[in-house]
C-alpha cells in the first residue's frame, strides 16, 4: 500500500489488491447510486478579483472554443450550483482554468476553501509545468490539498490548438518527461488535452508510464470534421485506446461544433464510448465553456437522450461510477 501524507494531515491510500481498479485508478467506495445521480468529471470555476486568467482579463484569444465574451466574467460555485440543480450532480471534479502559472498552487487553496465550504467540487485537478526545475515542489504544494487527485498541464507549445495550427507537443522533451514521472509516485492522474495530431505521441507516453492513470478530455477534440480528419481522430482514438491506462471524457464535444444538435453529437458519443468501452469513459460538462453553445440541462439531456439505448448500468457507468473510480471520490 502506498500512503501520501499531506500537511493538512489528510491520508490518500491506494491498495494494491482487491480494492484497486486496474492500471493505477483506485477504486471509491459510495453507497449504491440512485439511477440518476451524476458526476460531472470536469468543469471549471474562476475568480477574476483573486486569480489572475490572462485568457480572461486580457486580450481575448484565438482559440477553438470561438469568441467567448460570455464567459469573460466570475464563474463561482454558486453559479455552477444553480446550473446543475436539475440534473442531480452528486460529485464534481474540478480542473485547472488556465490561471496564470505562477498562481497555480493558489488556484488549488482556493478551490479547497471552496470546497471546504460548500462540499464541491470533490476532486481538484490542479496545474503544474512538468518542464520546469521547481515541479517536484509544486506537485508536493498540491498534494498538501485534500482533493488534488490529478494535474493538467496542455502539451501543446507556442499557437493555440486549432484546425489549421495544432502546435507541437511537449511529451518528448525530457525535461517534461521526467516530470510526469513523478505524478506515478505521488498516486496523482494526469488530465491530457490532446488533439488527434498529438495522439501517437500519447499513446507512447502511456505505455511508458503504464501505473499513471491518463483521460483524454473532451473525446480527443474532433475539430476537423473532413472525412480525413475524423479518420485521423478515428486512428488516433484506438491507439490511445489500446492502453489499458487511459480512459476517456465525453466532454467538450460542443466547443468544435458550435451549433450542435443532439444529431451531430450523437456519433461522436457513441464511437467514443465504443472505442474505449461503457467502463473507460466518463461525462464531463466542460461548464462554463459549454455555456457558450447551451445552458447545462440542454446539453445533459443531450447526452442522455444519445445514451438512452444503453442499459441502467452502462449508463450509471458513464454518468457516475468511472469518474467515481478514476478520481476516488
Amino acid at each position: 500500500m502506498a500512503t501520501i501524507e499531506t500537511d493538512s494531515e489528510s491520508r490518500r491510500e491506494w491498495d494494491s489488491g482487491e480494492d484497486q481498479a486496474p492500471d493505477g485508478a483506485a477504486r471509491g467506495s459510495a453507497l449504491p447510486p440512485g439511477p440518476d445521480a451524476t458526476i460531472d468529471a470536469h468543469h471549471h470555476l474562476w475568480d477574476l478579483q483573486g486569480l489572475r486568467y490572462p485568457w480572461l482579463v486580457g486580450p481575448p484569444v484565438r482559440g477553438h472554443f470561438g469568441p467567448y465574451e460570455k464567459i469573460r466574467r466570475d464563474y463561482t460555485i454558486e453559479r455552477f450550483l444553480h446550473d446543475v440543480r436539475n440534473q442531480h450532480v452528486v460529485k464534481s471534479v474540478h480542473v485547472e482554468a488556465g490561471a496564470d502559472p505562477a498562481d497555480a498552487v493558489r488556484e488549488t487553496r482556493w478551490l479547497q476553501g471552496v470546497a471546504d465550504r460548500h462540499g464541491f467540487p470533490h476532486a481538484i485537478v490542479a496545474h503544474a509545468n512538468l518542464a520546469a526545475d521547481d515541479v517536484a515542489g509544486t506537485l508536493e504544494a498540491h498534494c498538501a490539498f485534500a482533493n488534488v487527485r490529478g494535474i493538467r498541464m496542455l502539451i501543446r507549445r507556442p499557437g493555440e490548438l486549432r484546425k489549421d495550427d495544432p502546435g507541437g507537443s511537449l511529451m518528448g522533451e525530457p525535461a517534461w518527461r521526467r516530470g510526469f514521472a513523478r505524478l506515478g509516485a505521488l498516486g496523482l492522474s494526469f488530465d491530457l488535452q490532446a488533439s488527434p495530431s498529438f495522439m501517437v505521441e500519447a499513446a507512447v507516453l502511456a505505455a511508458d508510464f503504464p501505473d499513471t492513470p491518463i483521460v483524454l478530455t473532451h473525446a480527443g477534440l474532433p475539430l476537423d470534421r473532413s472525412v480525413d480528419g475524423l479518420h485521423a481522430w478515428r486512428r488516433g482514438m484506438r491507439r490511445l485506446a489500446e492502453r489499458p491506462n487511459v480512459w476517456v471524457k465525453v466532454s467538450g464535444l460542443p466547443m468544435t461544433d458550435w451549433h450542435w444538435t443532439v444529431e451531430s453529437l450523437r456519433p461522436l458519443v457513441l464511437e467514443t464510448i465504443d472505442t474505449f468501452g461503457v467502463n473507460r469513459a466518463m461525462f464531463g460538462s466542460n461548464f462554463p465553456v459549454d455555456g457558450l453553445y447551451s445552458d447545462y440541462d440542454t446539453l445533459v439531456d443531450a447526452y442522455r437522450t444519445i445514451t438512452a439505448a444503453f442499459t441502467p448500468g452502462e449508463r450509471r457507468a458513464i454518468f457516475h461510477d468511472n469518474a467515481l473510480r478514476f478520481y476516488r471520490l
